[in-house]
């Protein structure tokens, strides 16, 4: 794949074109995820950017704790209401500030680095790709409502080798085994992606963006033309996700 770093500012430089553009009432107006406007999506985006750029934002919070008593939706929300407010041309600003600069810092860091992250501890890279996967499902809660164009590109590659690699967490997380998938899938370019052991017994094959954006509960399976094979197949398409927390 190319460098997840060059991508992963290459979506920032995506998303910055749509915000740039957006008017005061696109702003303020809903967006996909739910009780959140425009300005909250963007709102949450900085944040979680801004501990990246400065770890010490995070260190006793309960963004980057393991606190079991709280959800990571519940700890976003709340950052989110404690700061709404800002203009957007502030919030623009204030992501920019962060998101500019976030590929260099993680990209910068030497190997064998380990940085926590929500409830887990992620490398540099993985965690690049989760950003990447974050701000790209966050693009489609801020243009989908809006009827703005947000193409797929190539780089949603890492947002499905991300899905894959997760899957043995969130069957763990439900209590199942690990076993494994093999996905067979179609790129923004017609080309194929595959992930996983060729043997698998359990096969997804479709397009790549269906794929994601389950992974992004964006859209559920049944909404997808993506086929599901074997013993596991249905509990891989129900809890795939984008993310690695």
């Amino acid at each position: 794949m190319v460098d997840v770093f060059d991508d992963l500012a290459a979506e920032y430089r995506q998303l910055d074109a749509i915000l740039e553009a957006l008017t005061p009432e696109q702003w303020a107006g809903p967006s996909g995820a739910e009780g959140w406007s425009v300005s909250d999506v963007v709102l949450h985006l900085a944040q979680t950017e801004e501990v990246i750029v400065d770890p010490s934002i995070g260190e006793g919070t309960a963004f980057l704790s393991a606190d079991e008593g709280s959800t990571v939706d519940g700890v976003a929300d709340a950052m989110v209401a404690a700061e709404r407010g800002a203009t957007p041309a502030g919030l623009l600003a204030r992501w920019r500030k962060a998101a500019f600069v976030t590929p260099e810092i993680l990209r910068a860091h030497p190997p064998g680095t380990r940085l926590s992250w929500v409830r887990t501890s992620l490398s540099p890279r993985t965690l690049a790709t989760t950003r990447l996967a974050e701000h790209w499902a966050h693009a489609q809660d801020i243009t989908v409502p809006l009827g703005i164009p947000y193409p797929d590109t190539a780089r949603i590659r890492h947002v499905a080798w991300l899905a894959h690699r997760t899957l043995p967490y969130a069957f763990a997380l439900d209590g199942l085994p690990d076993v494994p998938v093999f996905c067979d899938l179609t790129a923004p370019d017609g080309t194929r992606w595959t992930f996983g052991d060729l043997a698998a017994p359990t096969r997804i094959t479709g397009p790549a963006s269906e794929f994601c954006r389950v992974g992004a509960r964006r859209l559920r399976p049944e909404e997808t033309g993506l086929a599901a094979e074997g013993p596991h197949a249905a509990d891989a398409l129900r809890l795939l996700r984008n993310y690695a927390a």
